[in-house]
């Protein structure tokens, strides 16, 4: 296995997919000869071509409906948002048209749009460029949602992603670029709704995503230094999701714990907590406990920011409430 970072990982994923396909294009803003805003992507312009890998005007709203047309007229288009929270701007194309295309036309249209974006706090852009946006898509039919946390995922989801005939949102925490994992030489793929088990446990089961997983690993090892046995799950992607893998680690341990980079209200988390007590009520031995932002807007100052998001002592802190007889 190679050791690369996250954004090596995102890069070769890409460029084994234009390589493999010629009808895969990749266009966005500056991802061109500038290689990117976060340097992800050097090289493939001069590789493929400015046909292939294609600059864009600052609009959210071009890109995305740029990316919708030539998905639905045969190609297979990956689109790069600078920043997720840039999103909002384009949701009606995303939600009302890009999701729904498919079956509004009976399955006659095809939308194999990929959707890249990345997210999340902790590098200092303040309030507008530093939201964890997944929830915003969880709630359309339609999209697919992948939420890699390592380098060897980010290759196989993308790869996935790209290969999928529905439009995917591809959400890369911005924190995680820089972070280096084991990634399998050769052929990588990892398949849609398929969770990780990252760590193995009986006391609580602990679910997390992207840079919150490294958090709760953690924040598992402290525990475990008081005989708290923790298991973690990483989800991989929330749409479609891998609800089995979740409830029976909870009909093991008996207790779910959340950890999400996002407000409380609406997040994934309340999502998984509604659906594991739906169906597995009678395994929980206590109420599903959430961690999550301390507040909805994420501050500029570094030591606020630093506060809102989630850490391990308030994961360690959150378990062993969860284990008080």
């Amino acid at each position: 296995m190679a050791v690369i970072t996250y954004r090596e990982a995102v890069k070769r994923a890409l460029d084994e997919e234009m390589a493999r396909d010629e009808n895969v294009i990749f266009f966005g803003e500056d991802i061109g000869a500038a290689g990117g805003a976060f340097k992800v992507t050097p090289g493939l312009f001069e590789k493929y071509g400015p046909i292939r890998v294609r600059d864009t005007p600052i609009s959210e709203n071009a890109i995305i409906g740029a990316g919708i047309g030539a998905a639905v007229t045969g190609l297979r288009p990956v689109v790069e948002l600078m920043f997720a929270d840039f999103a909002a701007v384009t949701l009606d194309q995303i939600i009302n048209q890009a999701a729904k295309f498919r079956y509004m036309s009976g399955g006659q249209l095809k939308v194999p749009l990929t959707i890249r974006a990345a997210q999340g706090g902790g590098a200092g852009f303040a309030s507008q460029h530093s939201q964890c946006c997944e929830t915003w898509f969880m709630h359309s039919a339609g999209l697919k949602l992948a939420v890699p946390s390592n380098p060897a995922d980010a290759l196989g989801l993308l790869k996935s992603a790209i290969r999928d005939d529905n439009p995917v949102v591809f959400l890369e925490h911005k924190v995680q670029y820089a972070e280096k994992g084991e990634v399998p030489d050769g052929e990588h793929i990892v398949p849609f709704g398929v969770a990780n088990i990252v760590r193995s446990g009986k006391d609580i089961t602990v679910v997390a995503t992207q840079r919150m997983v490294a958090v709760a690993m953690n924040a598992a090892a402290e525990l475990a230094k008081d005989g708290i046995q923790c298991e973690v799950i990483d989800p991989r992607t929330l749409v479609p999701l891998d609800l089995d893998t979740i409830i029976g680690s909870v009909k093991k341990t008996g207790r779910l714990l959340t950890v999400e980079e996002a407000p409380h209200a609406g997040g994934w988390g309340a999502e998984i907590a509604t659906r594991v007590t739906d169906e597995a009520i009678w395994y929980l031995e206590g109420p599903v406990v959430r961690v999550t932002l301390e507040g909805a807007i994420i501050p500029f100052s570094q030591p606020l920011e630093d506060h809102v998001i989630p850490n391990k002592e308030r994961v360690i802190a959150a378990a062993k409430r969860m284990l008080i007889v």
